[in-house]
């Protein structure tokens, strides 16, 4: 993957959480210790889910060599769908306000950050650096999840809705680049 390609992966990955964070910061605010502290917990899971799935999924690479391009436009496409189809049903005033706490906050990292392992599978079907690939999501969720705090009682839910749609959007359009590329479409 080239470098502009792992940047957008990277931020599609963390807009999930870069939502999340917006949605806990509006319902309370937060000092600057406790974004950083929840960047962190952020940044880590998700820099370790894409880990694992890439794990299974060099596993099974060699099964599906063949029609890995199309496990990892499909991946991509479902997972950028899904948030696409979450963010665009939900209304801002609809949702409940999250719950505080550590396990809340792990609850909520751990589920943002799903998504990501099932692009690790896909990672691992186009021979991707998952090394370099993980570090970024992580450091670029770290930073959008304590931006995403602390700017969450100020620009509420509704930013993050348009964050995660977009998010959506780049991601599909990573999958069919990955396609595309792979059938030799553009040589």
């Amino acid at each position: 993957m080239t470098p502009g390609a792992v940047a957008l992966l990277s931020m599609s990955m963390s807009t999930d959480a870069f939502a999340a964070a917006v949605g806990r910061g509006a319902s309370s605010r937060l000092s600057f210790f406790k974004a950083v502290r929840a960047g962190a917990v952020f940044g880590i899971i998700e820099a370790l889910t894409p880990i694992i799935g890439w794990a299974l999924g060099i596993v099974a690479a060699s099964f599906v060599q063949q029609v890995d391009h199309w496990i990892a436009f499909s991946l991509l496409s479902i997972v950028g769908g899904k948030m696409v189809f979450d963010a665009a049903r939900r209304s801002d005033e609809s949702e409940a306000p999250p719950r505080s706490g550590a396990l809340a906050l792990i609850a909520t990292a751990i589920g943002t950050s799903l998504d990501a392992a099932a692009i690790g599978v896909g990672l691992a079907f186009i021979g991707a650096n998952i090394w370099i690939i993980a570090a970024s999501i992580g450091v670029t969720t770290f930073i959008f999840t304590t931006i995403g705090m602390l700017v969450g009682g100020v620009v509420g839910t509704r930013f993050g809705k348009w964050a995660e749609i977009t998010g959506g959007i780049v991601l599909i359009g990573i999958g069919t680049a990955i396609l595309i590329e792979h059938l030799g479409l553009m040589a």
